[in-house]
């Protein structure tokens, strides 16, 4: 997008695989959160921050107990091996 279509105030961000994915977890959390009443006004950087923070921890659980077909030492990516 070049200077000239960017909207005054408009905010453009990439993001990476992985933060795309902590993104989309900590969305859905928010989301649990404002839908059983717990988020308003006053508190909702702190939810904000809350959901990032469970969805890293999620994420690093994940990490450590699943192996994924590029991280096996005789794979190259071709299928999973138990």
């Amino acid at each position: 997008m070049s200077p000239e279509e960017k909207k005054p105030g408009q905010r453009y961000f990439s993001l990476q695989p992985s933060e795309m994915a902590v993104f989309k977890c900590a969305s859905q959390i928010f989301a649990a959160y404002i839908s059983s009443g717990k988020v308003n006004e006053q508190n909702k950087k702190e939810y904000h921050k809350i959901s990032i923070q469970e969805a890293i921890r999620i994420g690093s659980m994940v990490e450590r107990h699943i192996v994924s077909d590029n991280e096996m030492p005789d794979s190259k990516g071709t299928g999973g091996a138990l």
